[in-house]
């Protein structure tokens, strides 16, 4: 697994995959933090880091799928998808070490947005006046979300040998685990029934309950589960083409 995970990491950072992707991210969010005036920070009464938290799972949909949709699809289109499993090397640890550098370009992603809270910790009137135990949390549900999303990415990535239909399952799949439950939650057939449990179902539910700062072990173990899930289903469908 360490093998693959070093190849896959020298492999984002030797192109420009990685500087775009991180690059694309913290344009964005600093323009929705510090220039939009719908958005900006400026613009609050108050030291907040809202705005950040709240756009970022739109912004994930697309940056993510970005990253996982060559893995394993790419892999297929060239041929060395067999090579590697015919190596002795576990399919665990292929997709172990593919999923790993993943979630290390999400990290390095996620790293230099301190600097916005540290701005904001600075600015707050009086300085520090920013609930950090809000924030914490949200980062730990941000990077809980960055991990279910490249799970679904790289079961994306193993269906296809095209990259451009991998980001678009992926981006799809990634939509729906967040948002589609809460919208059909909303439909005539489960409301004031079903539609809380329909709600909990999907990812924004938790996202939503990590990011106020309270750490419920239920949240924590829906996104180790969901992980699981798709991982597993990754497993399966490589497990079955061999």
């Amino acid at each position: 697994m360490l093998e693959i995970l070093k190849k896959e990491v020298n492999m984002y950072f030797s192109s420009l995959t990685a500087y775009i992707v991180i690059g694309v991210f913290l344009v964005i969010m600093g323009l929705f933090l510090w220039v939009f005036p719908d958005y900006s920070i400026l613009e609050y009464c108050y030291a907040t880091l809202e705005q950040l938290f709240s756009m970022a799972p739109w912004i994930f949909v697309f940056l993510i799928p970005a990253i996982t949709m060559r893995s394993l699809a790419e892999e297929k289109q060239n041929g060395t998808i067999e090579f590697l499993i015919t190596k002795p090397t576990r399919l665990v640890d292929i997709i172990g070490g593919k999923y790993l550098s993943a979630i290390l370009l999400i990290l390095f992603a996620l790293i230099p947005t301190l600097l916005y809270f540290y701005t904001v910790y600075q600015l707050g009137s009086p300085k520090g006046n920013i609930d950090v135990g809000a924030v914490s949390g949200s980062y730990l549900g941000l990077f809980l979300l960055g991990a279910a999303y490249a799970a679904i990415g790289l079961f994306a990535s193993s269906l296809t040998n095209n990259q451009i239909v991998a980001f678009m399952l992926a981006a799809f799949l990634c939509f729906f685990c967040h948002w589609g439950f809460l919208y059909l939650s909303k439909l005539p057939v489960f409301l004031g029934s079903s539609d809380d449990f329909v709600q909990f179902l999907g990812i924004d539910y938790h996202y939503n309950s990590i990011s106020r700062g309270l750490i419920d072990s239920r949240d924590i173990i829906y996104f180790i589960s969901f992980i699981a899930l798709f991982l597993g289903l990754t497993y399966y469908q490589l497990e079955k083409e061999q």
